[in-house]
C-alpha cells in the first residue's frame, strides 16, 4: 500500500469522484475536499452548491474516505472575481477559469493541503504532466475532446510538480462508466459549463448588479450606418452572432469590433466576413511552464496556438518580446479576442501562454 496523503479537490462531479476513487484504489491516503468559492443564496433557483457539496460528500463516504469544505469565497472575490469585473469594464471578454485555477485550485487549495498534512493535490482535469530532467511539462489530456491543459497554462510549475491528474490518460466515457460500476450518485451529472459563479444565472443580469450598463449603437463596419442600440460593451464578445436583435435581409450579423472610445459595436454580415479573421495578435501577462522557448536570431519559434477552448490549435511564428510576445498566423484566424487566453503548444506539450492584447 502506498499510504501517501493527498487532499482530493471534489466538485460534487462524475470526474473528480472517479479521481478520487482511482487515489484510493492505488493506496492512497485520500481526504476529500469541496470548495466553496462563491457566497450565494442556497435558496435562489441556479445555485447548485449545495447540491454539489452533498453529491461530493455521498462519494467520499461511499470511498470511505475524510470529507471536508473550504471556503474561498473571500480569496476569489479578490484574486478572481476584481479582475473579471476590471476586464469587463474594459470591453474585454476575460477567462475567470484560467485564473480561477492559478489564484484558487493551485494555489489557495495546495496551502490547504499542506496544512491538512498532505504534499500533492489532486483534481479531475483531463490533463497530463510529466517531469522532464528536472523539469515541469504539462500535456493534453489523452481525450482531446476533453482536454483542458488550456485552462493550467497559467498554473506555477512548482504547483503542477505537486498536482496529480488520474484522469490524465482517460477519456470521458470510460470514467463515466467507473462511475456507473461505483454506482456513484454523479455517474450521469450532466458537466457543468460556462462561468462557475453564473451558473444558471442570466449573464446581463448577473452582471448588471456590479458593473453598470452603458448602451451605445449598433454600426456597421462597413458603411458606418446605425442598426441598433446594444446593451453594453461587456455583454457582447468578437464573432457573437445571437443576441444582437437585428434582422433585415440578407445574411446574419456578428460582432466584428468594440469600440470602448466612442461606446460602439461594429458589426458585420456573414460568419466569413473578413473583418472577423485575424493574421497576428499580441499577448500579454505571458507564462513559460518550463521556461521561455529557444528562439532563432530574430526572437521567435514556431508552434501551434489555441485562442480559445473549442479552437483548434494554429500553426504560427511567436516572436517574443520580454513578458510579452507577438504572434504571427500561417491562416486567418476567426474571432481572436482581447482578454481570452492564447496557449502555445509542441504537439501534445503545452509551453504555456497569456492573454490576448489585440489582434488584426
Amino acid at each position: 500500500m502506498n499510504g501517501e496523503k493527498i487532499i482530493a479537490a471534489m466538485s460534487g462531479g462524475v470526474d473528480s469522484s472517479v479521481a478520487a476513487h482511482l487515489l484510493v484504489e492505488q493506496g492512497f491516503e485520500v481526504c476529500g475536499l469541496f470548495m466553496k468559492n462563491w457566497e450565494e443564496d442556497d435558496s435562489e433557483t441556479h445555485c447548485t452548491a449545495r447540491r454539489d457539496r452533498e453529491d461530493a460528500e455521498s462519494v467520499c463516504d461511499k470511498l470511505g474516505i475524510e470529507f471536508r469544505t473550504v471556503n474561498f469565497a473571500h480569496e476569489y472575490w479578490e484574486r478572481v472575481f476584481r479582475e473579471f469585473l476590471r476586464e469587463c469594464k474594459a470591453g474585454r471578454t476575460p477567462n475567470p477559469d484560467v485564473l480561477c485555477n492559478r489564484e484558487i485550485k493551485f494555489h489557495q487549495f495546495l496551502l490547504r493541503a499542506e496544512a491538512l498534512g498532505a504534499g500533492r493535490i489532486a483534481t479531475g482535469h483531463y490533463a497530463r504532466r510529466n517531469s522532464n530532467g528536472g523539469g515541469m511539462q504539462l500535456l493534453r489530456g489523452a481525450d482531446r475532446a476533453k482536454d483542458q491543459s488550456y485552462f493550467l497554462h497559467a498554473v506555477h510549475p512548482g504547483a503542477l510538480a505537486r498536482s496529480v491528474f488520474p484522469l490524465g490518460g482517460m477519456s470521458k466515457g470510460e470514467v463515466r462508466a467507473i462511475a456507473r460500476k461505483q454506482n456513484f450518485r454523479t455517474h450521469d451529472k450532466k458537466d457543468s459549463t460556462g462561468i462557475c459563479f453564473i451558473g444558471e444565472r442570466n449573464f446581463r443580469a448577473f452582471l448588471a448588479r456590479y458593473l453598470p450598463p452603458r448602451p451605445g449603437d449598433f454600426v456597421s463596419l462597413d458603411d458606418g450606418a446605425v442598426l441598433g442600440e446594444h446593451a453594453g460593451l461587456m455583454f457582447y464578445t468578437l464573432g457573437q452572432r445571437h443576441g444582437l436583435g437585428i434582422g433585415g435581409a440578407g445574411a446574419a450579423w456578428y460582432v466584428a469590433r468594440k469600440n470602448t472610445a466612442d461606446n460602439t459595436i461594429a458589426l458585420v454580415q456573414g460568419h466569413d466576413h473578413p473583418a472577423l479573421f485575424s493574421t497576428r495578435a499580441t499577448v500579454d501577462e505571458v507564462h513559460w511552464i518550463g521556461g521561455a522557448p529557444a528562439v532563432d536570431g530574430a526572437g521567435a519559434f514556431h508552434c501551434r496556438a489555441q485562442h480559445r477552448y473549442r479552437q483548434r490549435a494554429a500553426a504560427c511564428r511567436v516572436v517574443v518580446d520580454g513578458g510579452a510576445c507577438r504572434v504571427h498566423f500561417s491562416a486567418p484566424q476567426r474571432a481572436v479576442t482581447p482578454g481570452q487566453s492564447m496557449v502555445f503548444y509542441d504537439g501534445e506539450l503545452c509551453l504555456g501562454g497569456g492573454v490576448i492584447g489585440g489582434a488584426r
